[in-house]
C-alpha cells in the first residue's frame, strides 16, 4: 500500500505542493528518502524515529521508502518531518487514508514528539485554499499566522501524540483558539515633535501622499533621521491585501507571528551586504527591500553604503520587485517600498550649513559626491536640503503639526489617486507607467510651456526625471484637491529637484 500525505515546501516566498508517498516492503530494515530532499529532511529520520516512540510506535523493521513528489523540486527545511511521520503511520496501518484526505500537513518534530514551528505557514495556508483542501494541520505556535487566511480550516497541534489520537478518531482536531492577534502598538513618535523644517515636512507629505522616493540631505543633527522615523505615522493604514502580501514575506523568513497590519519600517546599517539588502544567497531569499514591501526603507548615511548595494536598488525602484537568479534557483519577490535616504553634504557634514565651517578639501568633496551615481539620484523624486533650525524655534512651546493632521490630507490624496488609477490596478501616483501618465496627467497650454521652460533652463532633466516631475506635480495637485496640474504644481515639484546636494557640490567646487 502506498500512503500519501499532502504537504508543501517553500520556493522563495511561495509554497509548492509536495506529496509525501510512503511504502513499507519486505526486506532488510532500511529507511530512505528520495525526491531531491535536502540534508535537513534526510536527517529527519532520527527525529521521526524518536518521535514515533513517544506514541508507542517505531520505524518498521522493514524497507521503508519515502518519495517526495515532484521529484525535480528541491525540498529544504524541516517542515516535512510531521507529514513523513504520518505517512509512515498510514502505510503501517496505524491511521487511515480518510483521516488524512484533503488535509495539508506541515511541522518539524522534536525528539520528544513536540511539533515545532516552521517558516512559510501563511504561504502554506494560501496554497491549501487555492488547492481546494479542507484543512491545514500546523504547529500550534503558527496557527494564528495561518488563521488570517479565510476559507480554510486551521488545526493546531502541540505534539505527535495529539495528532495521532485525533486522526484515529479518539479525539477531535482542534481549531484556532480564537484569541485575537495582538493589537498594533500605538505610535510612540509623532511629527508634532519636529520643530521647524517646514520645507522638509512638506516634502515628506508629498512623498507619502504619492509614494515618491525622498532624499534628505544636510548637516548632522538637523533632524533628517527624526523626520524619517516618523514617516510611518503619516502613511495610510494597510489594506487587507497589503497586510497579507507583507506577512507572506515575513513568514517565509520565519519573522511573522500573525498578521502584519502595521506598515514596516526597515533601517539597515550602512555596512549591510548587497545580498542582505537586495536579496540573494546560494539558496535565494528576500532582502531588506522586500521586508520593506508596502512600507518604508530608510537608508541613513546613504553615501556610506557599498556602491554595489546602492546601485542594486535601481531596478527594484523602477519595477517594484526584485529578481534573484542563482544556480540553485530563481526568485522574484515584491519590493514596492518608499525609499527615504539621508546624507551629509560632505565627509565632515558641514558644507553650506551656515553653522560651522567645512573642513573638507575639494577632492574629498568630489569623491564623496561621486559615491551616489546620477542614475540612482534620477530615481529619487524629491531632494531636500535640511538646514539647522534656529534655537528660538527649537525651544518654542508650540508643537509642530501632528502626524494625524498630515495623515488626513495624505489619505484624502490617496483616495483621489485610487479613484483615478483603479482601472489600471495602481495604488499611487509613483506607480504610474508612461502610458498611464499620459492618460491621466495631461497638461494645458500654460503647463506645457512651463514644463518646456523648466527643461530648457535646467539641462539636467532626463526623460525619466521629466516623467517623475509630472508625477510629483500630480501629487501636489491631489493634496490641494485639484483635478488638473497647473503651472504652480509643476514649479513646486521642480523646486524639490533644485536642492539636490550633489548638484550643489559641483557648483561649490567650480
Amino acid at each position: 500500500m502506498i500512503a500519501i500525505v499532502k504537504s508543501c515546501t517553500l520556493v522563495g516566498i511561495d509554497a509548492a505542493l509536495v506529496e509525501v508517498e510512503c511504502t513499507i516492503d519486505r526486506g532488510l530494515p532500511q529507511y530512505s528518502v528520495v525526491g531531491l530532499a535536502a540534508p535537513s529532511v534526510k536527517e529527519g529520520a532520527t527525529r521521526i524515529q524518536s518521535a514515533l516512540k513517544t506514541v508507542g510506535h517505531d520505524l518498521p523493521l522493514k524497507k521503508v521508502t519515502v518519495n517526495l513528489a515532484p521529484a525535480d523540486l528541491r525540498k529544504p527545511g524541516c517542515g516535512l518531518d510531521l507529514p513523513i511521520a504520518l505517512a509512515v503511520l498510514n502505510a503501517d496501518g496505524v491511521i487511515s487514508d480518510e483521516a488524512l484526505a484533503d488535509r495539508l500537513v506541515l511541522g518539524e518534530l522534536g525528539l520528544d514528539g513536540a511539533v515545532r514551528p516552521v517558516r512559510g505557514v501563511l504561504a502554506a495556508a494560501m496554497l491549501a485554499r487555492a488547492a481546494g483542501l479542507r484543512g491545514l494541520i500546523v504547529p500550534e505556535p503558527c496557527a494564528a499566522e495561518a488563521a488570517v487566511v479565510d476559507g480554510i480550516a486551521v488545526h493546531p497541534v502541540a505534539d505527535l501524540a495529539e495528532i495521532v489520537a485525533a486522526l484515529r478518531g479518539e479525539r477531535a482536531l482542534r481549531g484556532p483558539d480564537g484569541r485575537a492577534l495582538p493589537a498594533p502598538r500605538a505610535a510612540t513618535v509623532d511629527m508634532a515633535e519636529v520643530r521647524g523644517q517646514n520645507l522638509a515636512r512638506a516634502a515628506v507629505e508629498i512623498a507619502v501622499a504619492g509614494g515618491h522616493n525622498l532624499l534628505l540631505a544636510g548637516p548632522p543633527g538637523t533632524g533628517k533621521t527624526m523626520l524619517a522615523r516618523r514617516i510611518p505615522t503619516v502613511l495610510p493604514e494597510m489594506t487587507r491585501d497589503e497586510a497579507l502580501e507583507t506577512t507572506k514575506i515575513y513568514s517565509a523568513l520565519g519573522l511573522a507571528h500573525g498578521l502584519i497590519d502595521v506598515r514596516p519600517f526597515r533601517a539597515p546599517h550602512h555596512t549591510i551586504s548587497t545580498a542582505a539588502l537586495i536579496g540573494g544567497g546560494s539558496a535565494p531569499r528576500p532582502g531588506e527591500i522586500s521586508l520593506a514591501h508596502n512600507g518604508v526603507l530608510f537608508l541613513d548615511e546613504l553615501p556610506e553604503f557599498a556602491r554595489s548595494a546602492v546601485e542594486g536598488l535601481r531596478q527594484p525602484l523602477e519595477e517594484r520587485s526584485v529578481s534573484i537568479d542563482r544556480v540553485h534557483g530563481a526568485l522574484k519577490v515584491p519590493a514596492s517600498f518608499l525609499l527615504v535616504a539621508a546624507a551629509n553634504p560632505c565627509p565632515c557634514g558641514w558644507l553650506d550649513s551656515g553653522a560651522r565651517e567645512c573642513t573638507c578639501g575639494p577632492s574629498s568633496i568630489e569623491r564623496y559626491r561621486l559615491r551616489l551615481s546620477g542614475p540612482l539620484l534620477d530615481r529619487i523624486d524629491l531632494h531636500v536640503f535640511v538646514r539647522p533650525v534656529p534655537l528660538a524655534e527649537l525651544r518654542a512651546a508650540e508643537p509642530g503639526e501632528s502626524s494625524a493632521a498630515m495623515r488626513a490630507r495624505v489619505v484624502a490624496a490617496r483616495d483621489r489617486q485610487l479613484a483615478r488609477l483603479r482601472r489600471w490596478s495602481l495604488r499611487c501616483n509613483a506607480e504610474m507607467t508612461s502610458a498611464v501618465l499620459r492618460a491621466t496627467c495631461r497638461l494645458d497650454g500654460v503647463g506645457e510651456r512651463t514644463l518646456a521652460d523648466l527643461v530648457e533652463r535646467r539641462r539636467t532633466f532626463t526623460a525619466r526625471s521629466i516623467d517623475r516631475l509630472i508625477k510629483v506635480a500630480r501629487t501636489v495637485a491631489d493634496l490641494i484637491g485639484q483635478d488638473h496640474i497647473d503651472a504652480g504644481c509643476l514649479l513646486e515639484a521642480a523646486a524639490f529637484r533644485d536642492v539636490d546636494p550633489t548638484a550643489d557640490l559641483a557648483a561649490d567646487l567650480a
